[in-house]
Order: structure tokens, then C-alpha cells, then sequence
């Protein structure tokens, strides 16, 4: 191994890119000095934990200076630079640094020996074993910054790279990288492929797959797509299904954006205890395996959920792959479009699956309830170093983007906004672009500058609020008029420009739709004096804008009874969530939401809209009501669900959400007697009982303390001892309400290095139970401590995950008052970090509210 060294005395100023993490600076100064770049990796993953590797590195310097390349692994051994052995290499454990003297003006090869960890947690390959046939499984994982965990490189996404695979795995193995496979050598103990250099490709997407898996493939449009999966469950899996939606995604997009495919193959993986929904390599997409293969039933939203997946990784092989944000500050640029993309797909695709109701369900919501956060950020997001760039993924930049990029395209209009995609595509091949790239060519098509709108909408924090204004007189409308002021003070003065409609609801007819323009913080709908009084007005017709809408007394009040009337479904969507917002808000008492839902959803046709509604309902009643509300209302809530559940000609998918809604909110002991007694039933929902609502019943039990549940949790682990059996065991066990069982998981989160992150992250909501916050409390400062290590040694998301479950797990002011003395108690605390607990702590602060304004508890705390 090569110790670290001292640097040697002529070093030139490259000394201050030395320190952890890859620095913006050092970026930016080695994409001026390298040109060029190709690897050539060669691993042999036989055993247990350590890979063994050998890389070649091919480059141009077209700039004097010692070159940085970035290696955190576990040894280096051998370091060659054009053929000599490196004198006076410095290797610090984040950065080597090769001095000028030992490489050449132009072209330079470099070779280096490399081991790195292969572990369930915290490394560079991920193993997944699988207790069903004792097999293991091995993926990497390294986006946005740990391809430097697996081999030394250039670990930045403007420094493309060519790259060329040769793995040696057991001799029973099949292997997956970003490139073809061109041979597999069997004449040893083991076996050893070899892939095809790659187009370039940034590091983060660098990937390779080796264990027994089971293959299917088909050919699409003349193409073959092979799709890779884990033996056990191969007979499960809906192979056709899912080979035809990837095809059909590429094709799609190769027509919208005018574009062939940009890469040489295309394949895919479902990886086992994934810890996201999905990862676009090029040549190589995985997939969350458990998202992708149902142990139940599934419902319309998980196979909408499962098909948007799909289209938004199969859109990054344009929008992230081909062209690739220059730096994470721009991590949008891919995110936000393959959302959007996929959104689109959906919609002409099957025109009856109602897209863009579901794109308003799964990423307005979302992104509202962070923006309106005083730790929200703009949709580009500054990053000093990638060892930040975790905190980077989040709703700003999954579901605001999509959605501002909505109101970008209704502005522009359809045509101009695709022939500007396809204008950026075109300037950028294989290459990196930023956000003013793309307004600009999205401008040029629409003859629009779009400068003032993107600083309106890229560049500045936080959301515009619409209020709407209605007089009416004689029966007619006197005024309309909407007036946007910002959520919060950090987003500065002025009005958002918003282009929208505003509809006018009628008891019995049609509504009527009114386009406005928006350019001031105050504006007049002129078009709507004279018209007839409408019994509701809602200021955002189709979703097309980016703004949290705040209903009138007069709408909302009509609403509170009539809602189920509302046409059509994305606008009944629309309103349900407006009247969420007040309740958010404190305008609305969340028990006169609870008893609108109970007694609205029986006449809800609409599957996506009714789950929606339901999980609202389950967080009011968990958190916002008092002790003595609970025990009022959720008794007739319980009845209700029951009845929903049970009711035949009600749709799978409503009847599985009620009971899931059920078993989340049950209190009562005839209720959790009665799912206890449905652990040996046969049928709940006209369907069998299987898992996960087997495990879903069994952890209810335990959190309520059921006699059973010990007993229960005891003979489901003895019926499912399947790997996701184990998972699930573990996720019920942090249900307990036992502080002994609190300390234990606490402890296990960081101690265990074998836990696998996914078991960690599914069992966060059952550790923070909010019915067990006089327990959980106590690890609320202890969790926020950990954040700088979790932000080290965590993956993308997991920070989001960690801080949303313990902060929404609390409902009190001194849980409140914890979050706030943490917050003045580290003025150093890094802003990234900061942000992120403010935007989880929003939620908690809001409870606090609602609770002592409508159940009389506590005191709101401060600000």
C-alpha cells in the first residue's frame, strides 16, 4: 500500500485541492487541464468483501501542473505514469496527486493496483445476500460522488470518460456493466467478461452487476433489451411487461426529441434492498426490485408508480446520460426533466390513464410542503464541494422542477418547448450543459428571452401564495381578484410572472375557465366581472402553475360540502389538496377535514384521489388531533373504513387503501382484535392476504401493544423467511413501545456495519410511531448530532428519510423546542445541513400549531 507521502517541495499551488471531498474549484481547474479521459477497469469480485483491482487511465493534459485524481478505497499499490513508477506520489486518502514532473505535455497513461470494500452498507459494491437459495448479489451504488470509493479517477460530471470492464466473478455468476459484453473466458476457477468501451459517460454512472442472476430479453423496435433479476424471485416477475414498457419509453423519446438512443446497448437490473427507485446508467438502469415485483396484489397507484419509474430512468439516458449537468448545482437539469418526461409519456401514451392528475399527486404536494419551508432552497442549489451533494436531492429539485418545467411549457406552448429540448440535445452531444443552456434554447424556439423567468424560477428560493378574492353582487361577480405574496421572507420581494387559469365552478354545469396572466403581486381577472356567482373559484385550472393555492371562504365553504361533485378528477385533486393546505395552514380545524373525508370517500370514484385523501386523513389523526379528539373521532373512522373495505363494488385498489388507512389509524381494541383475527383469514379486500399486509397488521399490533403481537411477530417470521421476510421482521420490531427497544435499534443504526441501509431507512417510520413520541423523544437531538456522519457515510436520500421520521414522529412544543435549541446551539453547523432541518422541521412546527389552535395543546413555539 502506498502510505500517505509528504508533498514535495516544488508542489505548485494544486496543495489547497487537497482537501476531502471535490471541491468546486478543483473541478473547475482540472476540467481546463484534462481532455480526453478513458479507464480501463479490470476487478475480480471472488471475494467475500474486498474487490481487487487494476485500472489504466488514459488522458490528455492540455494544461502545465501536477494532476489530482480522487481515490478513497481501501489500498493502492503499484502507481505507473507512462510507463515509470510515480516518484513522489501524495496520497492523503481523498486525493492522489501526481507530480507535473512525472507526466507528459499531451497524451499521459497511468496505471494503478486498488482495493476496495464490497459490504451491505457503506461501500462502493453493495452485497445482498439472499437467505432463499444462500446466493449472493453484488451492485455499485456511486452516484453522486463515490466512484473514487471503488477506483482512483476523476470523479466529477464534466470530465466524461470512456470506459472498458473486466470482471472476474464465481464461475456460476452472470455479469452487467455499462457496456456490451464481448466474451466470457471460462477456461479457469473462474470466469472472467470483458465489455466494450463505452460512449462518455460521467463517473456517477459507472456500474457493474455480478451475481446468479436469471436473464429474460426481448427485441423491441430492433432492439434487444435484457432485463437481469435474482433467481428466487424470477418466477415472479412480470418479464414481458416490464421489457415491453422500457421498449416503448425509447421509442417514444427517440421520436420526441428527434434523437436515436445515444448508447450502444440497453439493459437493466432489479436490484434487491435498493435504497431508491431507480439509477440510469447508460447501458445498465437498475431498478428498486421490490417496487418492480409485487408480493401482493398491486394496486393502480404502485403500477403507475412502477410505469413512471420507468419512463423517468429511461428519459435520463437523454436528459442526464447524453447531456450531463456540467456540476450538481444543476442537478435539476436531469431530475426534474425525466420526471416531466415521463409525465408526458404517460399522457400520450394512454390518454384514459389521466397522467397529469397523477403528476400533480406525486409531485406538487410534495414539493409545496418543502418550499414553503424557510429551509428551501432554489432550484439550482449552490455546492461548494460534492461531499454536499447529497443534501442537493430532494423535492426541489424531484417534484418542484417538473412542475415549474410545467408552467415553462404552458407559457412557451407545446411545440416551441419541444423544439428547444431537442435544439439543447442537439448543441450538447455526450457533452455538459448548465440551466441557461437549456432556457436559451428553449427560448430561441418560442422567439422568448426567458432570462427574467428563469432567475424568477431557477434561481430564486421559495414559492409564490395565490389568494383569491371574490365579491359577488346581485348574484354576479362584482371582482376577482388574486393576490401572490411569497411563503417566506428568504425569497425576497416581487411577483413571480404565472401564467394560469382560473375556474369558476357551477353547482350542476360546466365550469367556466378564465386564462390570466400574471405579472404583478396584485391582479384583476377582468374577464370575470358580470359573470353569474360560482358556487366555488379555484386559481389553477389544470395544475399548470407553479403556486400554492389558498381558497376563499365562500369556495371553501361549498367545497366542505359538495366536493365529491367536482369535475373533473385532476381538478377534484386539486381542490382536495387546497383544502389540505388550510388545514396546514391552521385554517381549517383537521377534524372538520376527518369528518369531510369520512364522509365524502364513500362517494370517491377515484382510486389515486381517495389514497391521497386517506393518507391525509391518517396523518391528521395521528398527529394534529388531541388525545381526547383521537378517542372521539376514530372509533366512527375506524367504522368507516371497515365499511369501505368491505364494500364489493368498490375497486381493488380503494378497498386495499382503506384498510391499509385502517390499519394505520386503529385504536380500539375490537379493531386490532379484528385485524389480528385477519391474520388467519383468507381474504381482506376480495383478495388474498398476503404480504406485506400481513406485516403491515403484524407491526400494527406491536406499536399498540397488542397481548398477540410478540406471538404474531413470532409466527409471521416462521411463515415468511424470505430475505424481505427478514426485512419486514426487522421494520415490525422497531414498532415496539419499549424503550429497551428504542436504545437497541438507536445503537444497531450506526453499530451494525452488515445492516443494510434500505432495512434502516423502512424501519424509521416504525421506530418514530408518533402514539410513542414520550419515548422517541429522547433520540431526537441524539438523531440530529449524527447528521454531519449520515451525510458521510449515507446514500442520496437517506438524510431526507432520517430527519423526516424523527421530526414527524413528534407532535409536542418541547420536541419543538429541542429542534430549535440544536439549531441556535450549532451556529456552525453547515448551511446544506441547516436547511434540511429546517425543511423537516416544518412539519413539526405546523403540528404544533394546529394542535394548540384547534385541540388546545401546548403553546406554539417559536420561530
Amino acid at each position: 500500500m502506498i502510505a500517505g507521502a509528504p508533498a514535495p517541495r516544488n508542489a505548485d499551488s494544486t496543495a489547497r485541492f487537497m482537501s476531502p471531498g471535490i471541491s468546486h474549484e478543483l473541478a473547475e481547474h482540472r476540467a481546463a487541464q484534462i481532455r480526453n479521459v478513458r479507464y480501463d477497469l479490470t476487478l475480480d469480485v471472488t471475494r467475500r468483501d474486498t474487490a481487487v483491482g487494476h485500472v489504466a487511465i488514459d488522458f490528455d493534459r492540455v494544461q502545465p501542473g501536477d494532476v489530482i485524481l480522487d481515490f478513497r478505497g481501501l489500498s493502492l499499490a503499484s502507481p505507473m505514469a507512462n510507463g515509470h513508477a510515480i516518484e513522489g506520489l501524495q496520497n492523503n486518502g481523498a486525493h492522489l496527486r501526481i507530480p507535473a514532473a512525472q507526466l507528459a505535455d499531451g497524451a499521459n497513461h497511468l496505471e494503478f493496483d486498488f482495493t476496495s470494500g464490497i459490504a451491505p452498507a457503506g461501500a462502493s459494491i453493495i452485497r445482498f445476500h439472499d437467505s432463499a437459495d444462500d446466493a449472493d448479489y453484488l451492485y455499485t451504488l456511486l452516484v453522486p460522488a463515490d466512484a473514487n470509493l471503488l477506483f482512483p479517477c476523476f470523479d466529477q460530471p464534466d470530465l466524461k470518460a470512456r470506459v472498458t470492464f473486466t470482471l472476474t466473478t464465481p464461475r456460476a455468476w452472470r455479469a452487467l456493466a455499462n457496456g456490451k459484453q464481448l466474451s466470457a473466458d471460462t477456461s479457469g476457477a473462474h470466469i472472467t467478461y470483458r465489455f466494450a468501451r463505452t460512449q462518455p459517460i460521467s463517473t456517477y454512472l459507472i456500474a457493474f452487476a455480478a451475481g446468479p442472476w436469471k436473464t429474460f430479453s426481448a427485441t423491441h423496435d430492433g432492439r434487444t433489451i435484457t432485463m437481469y433479476v435474482r433467481a428466487s424471485r424470477a418466477k415472479e416477475v412480470e418479464a414481458d411487461t416490464l421489457l415491453a414498457l422500457n421498449g416503448r419509453a425509447l421509442q417514444w423519446l427517440e421520436r420526441y426529441f428527434d434523437t436515436p438512443f445515444p448508447f450502444d446497448k440497453f439493459a437493466f437490473l432489479l436490484a434487491p434492498a435498493f435504497p431508491f427507485g431507480g439509477m440510469e446508467h447508460p447501458g445498465a438502469i437498475f431498478y428498486n426490485e421490490a417496487s418492480f415485483i409485487y408480493r401482493e396484489r398491486p394496486t393502480l397507484n404502485q403500477r403507475l408508480g412502477r410505469e413512471a419509474t420507468i419512463f423517468h430512468e429511461v428519459a435520463h439516458q437523454w436528459f442526464g446520460d447524453y447531456v450531463t449537468m456540467k456540476w450538481f448545482d444543476d442537478l435539476w437539469l436531469k431530475e426534474g426533466f425525466a420526471t416531466y418526461m415521463a409525465a408526458k409519456m404517460q399522457a400520450d401514451m394512454d390518454p384514459r390513464a389521466d397522467a397529469w392528475k397523477t403528476f400533480y399527486l406525486r409531485n406538487k404536494p410534495s414539493a409545496y410542503a418543502v418550499d414553503v419551508t424557510d429551509g428551501t432552497t432554489p432550484i439550482w442549489q449552490s455546492l461548494a464541494n460534492l461531499d454536499q451533494a447529497k443534501s442537493n436531492y430532494g423535492a426541489i429539485v424531484y417534484n418542484k422542477a417538473p412542475g415549474v418545467l410545467k408552467q415553462l411549457e404552458y407559457l412557451v406552448g407545446p411545440r416551441a418547448f419541444r423544439d428547444g429540448l431537442r435544439g439543447y440535445l442537439r448543441a450538447h452531444p455526450y457533452g455538459n450543459a448548465t440551466w441557461r443552456d437549456l432556457l436559451g434554447a428553449v427560448g430561441a424556439a418560442a422567439h422568448m428571452p426567458l432570462d427574467a423567468w428563469g432567475k424568477a424560477y431557477i434561481l430564486r428560493p421559495g414559492m409564490p401564495v395565490l389568494e383569491q378574492h371574490v365579491t359577488v353582487r346581485d348574484g354576479r361577480i362584482a371582482a376577482l381578484t388574486l393576490v401572490q405574496h411569497p411563503a417566506q421572507a428568504l425569497s425576497g420581494r416581487g411577483a413571480w410572472p404565472i401564467k394560469l387559469e382560473v375556474v369558476l365552478g357551477y353547482d350542476g354545469a360546466r365550469p367556466v375557465r378564465l386564462p390570466v396572466e400574471m405579472r404583478a403581486e396584485t391582479t384583476e381577472v377582468v374577464a370575470a366581472r358580470g359573470k353569474p356567482a360560482p358556487a366555488f373559484v379555484f386559481a389553477n385550472g389544470d395544475d399548470q402553475a407553479y403556486a400554492l393555492v389558498m381558497l376563499d371562504e365562500r369556495s371553501a365553504d361549498w367545497l366542505e360540502s359538495h366536493i365529491a361533485t367536482a369535475r373533473p378528477d385532476l381538478l377534484r385533486a386539486e381542490l382536495w389538496g387546497a383544502l389540505w393546505d388550510m388545514v396546514r395552514d391552521a385554517r381549517l380545524a383537521p377534524d372538520r377535514y376527518i369528518r369531510l373525508a369520512m364522509r365524502e370517500l364513500p362517494h370517491e370514484r377515484d382510486e389515486q384521489v381517495a389514497s391521497n385523501v386517506l393518507r391525509r386523513t391518517v396523518r391528521a389523526t395521528e398527529a394534529y388531533l388531541s388525545t381526547s379528539q383521537r378517542a372521539e373521532l376514530v372509533p366512527a373512522l375506524e367504522r368507516t373504513l371497515w365499511t369501505l373495505e368491505s364494500d364489493s363494488a368498490r375497486a381493488y385498489g380503494m378497498r386495499k387503501a382503506s384498510l391499509d388507512a385502517l390499519i394505520d389509524i386503529a385504536q380500539t381494541p375490537a379493531t386490532l382484535a379484528h385485524l389480528d383475527a385477519l391474520l388467519d383469514s383468507a381474504r381482506v379486500a376480495g383478495d388474498a392476504l398476503r404480504e406485506p399486509t400481513r406485516w403491515a397488521i403484524v407491526t400494527s399490533l406491536i406499536k399498540n401493544g397488542v397481548p398477540s403481537a410478540e406471538g404474531r411477530l413470532a409466527a409471521e417470521t416462521r411463515r415468511d423467511s424470505t430475505s424481505e421476510g427478514r426485512r419486514r421482521a426487522f421494520v415490525a420490531g422497531a414498532a415496539f413501545p419499549s424503550a429497551a427497544t428504542k436504545a437497541r435499534y438507536f445503537t444497531r443504526y450506526f453499530a451494525d456495519r452488515d445492516l443494510n441501509e434500505d432495512w434502516v431507512t423502512a424501519s424509521l417510520g416504525a421506530f418514530n410511531e408518533p402514539s410513542q413520541h414520550a419515548l422517541t423523544i429522547n433520540y431526537l437531538t441524539p438523531a440530529l448530532d449524527t447528521l454531519s456522519w449520515i451525510q458521510r457515510n449515507r446514500r442520496i436520500f437517506f438524510l431526507g428519510s432520517w430527519l423526516g421520521a424523527f421530526l414527524d414522529g413528534q407532535t409536542t412544543p418541547a420536541a419543538l423546542e429541542q429542534v430549535d435549541a440544536f439549531l441556535t446551539g450549532h451556529p456552525s453547523l453547515p448551511l446544506d445541513l441547516r436547511e434540511k432541518v429546517l425543511q423537516s422541521a416544518d412539519e413539526l412546527r405546523r403540528t404544533v400549531r394546529i394542535r394548540a389552535e384547534y385541540a388546545g395543546v401546548g403553546t406554539v413555539g417559536g420561530r
